[in-house]
């Protein structure tokens, strides 16, 4: 009796395989390219060209006839005036003008038209420096190095512009004589100073400065004037009796000259008050350092006398120095180094001599 497993084995022998074979299908291979495949040009087909747009599709239909017969018109007269001017290149034309002596076309009137006609060519910039005072530019001279080192030709600049300055300082300056004024006594006490930095960016362009002195303000006694002065304080200059004070807290200059004009209005109204006099208040003139400026002695001032006994001390101490050099008083010392070294006669010096490269000296 066969086992299961034969019979399992016999079973499976006979029955049909389920599993489906798979089915090779072809695929056509892509090309590396990504060209589009082009046509030869000879076997391309040849386009019919397309006809010009005709002018009847634009008319209405009942214009059609007299827009055709006004165009034939038109066109006839300018082939009438096209043959007439060509009429000039035929050869028997042209035998015919130069038996007349006539060697071209004439021109009707020199006139055109239009601006297109004619195109001008305008050699636009500068030819530079180089170029002035030449018609044209020739090829560069050839350099030997024998010209002078750009520190000698920024010398020759520098020369160039002394003599510029110097003819402006003789013939330009004195024409300004006749815009000179003359000089008029200010008819108010404050000097107001601005600063201009010529078109530049600053941050002291704004700033205001006025200067007055104590002095020459009106309406005010002694004593106001000197408490005038112990309000200014650090800006009063007791060498110059000036008050000086500057303003830079505006960005423009009159708010600047504006805040200044209120604040000496304040200080006058203060010295004037009567309330306090500030008497009793001492001036305070620490902040300023006084320069001090030595004079000339009085005894150091040269007088005929003195120029007399100079020039008597010159001349005998020059022929006391004379003398001593006369009786060999005054010690020599490369006399001296000559007689103490031992007399030696100068041998001369030898050179050695070396042969050809590469051999000895026989």
């Amino acid at each position: 009796m066969a086992s299961a497993t034969r019979g399992l084995l016999a079973c499976s022998s006979r029955r049909a395989s389920q599993i489906i074979a798979r089915q090779s299908t072809r695929s056509c291979q892509r090309g590396l390219s990504t060209t589009a495949p082009l046509r030869d040009e000879e076997d391309r087909p040849k386009r019919p060209a397309a006809a010009p747009p005709s002018y009847k599709n634009y008319l209405p239909k009942g214009l059609d006839k007299q827009f055709e017969k006004e165009f034939n018109e038109t066109q006839a007269q300018q082939l009438e005036a096209l043959s007439a001017q060509l009429k000039h290149l035929n050869l028997d034309a042209a035998e015919e003008a130069l038996r007349n002596k006539k060697q071209a076309i004439p021109w009707s009137k020199r006139e055109h038209s239009e601006d297109n006609d004619i195109r001008n060519f305008r050699i636009t910039g500068s030819p530079g420096f180089w170029a002035e005072g030449e018609p044209r530019m020739g090829p560069d001279e050839d350099f030997y190095g024998d010209d002078i080192t750009s520190h000698g030709h920024g010398e020759l600049e520098l020369h160039r512009e002394l003599r510029e300055y110097a003819r402006l300082a003789a013939w330009e300056l004195p024409l300004l004589s006749h815009l000179a004024k003359p000089f008029e006594l200010p008819k108010q006490p404050f000097r107001f100073r601005y600063t201009s930095y010529l078109g530049e960016s600053h941050p002291a362009a704004n700033k205001v400065v006025v200067e007055f002195a104590v002095a020459d303000l009106p309406n005010l006694t002694q004593l106001q004037k000197d408490k005038l002065i112990k309000l200014a304080g650090p800006r009063y200059n007791p060498s110059t009796d000036v008050v000086k004070m500057s303003c830079e807290l505006f960005d423009t200059l009159p708010q600047n000259k504006r805040s200044l004009a209120e604040t000496i209005n304040k200080l006058i109204k203060e010295a004037k008050d009567p309330k306090d006099t500030f008497a009793d208040v001492p001036f305070d003139f620490r902040h300023h350092k006084p320069t001090v400026r030595h004079e000339f002695p009085k005894e150091w001032i040269m007088t005929a006398e003195r120029k007399k006994y100079l020039e008597e001390k010159r001349a005998l101490l020059a022929k006391t120095e004379d003398e001593r050099l006369q009786g060999g008083n005054i010690v020599d010392g490369q006399k001296i180094i000559e007689s103490a070294l031992p007399f030696t006669t100068p041998e001369p010096e030898p050179v050695m001599v070396s042969g050809p490269r590469g051999k000895k000296l026989r």
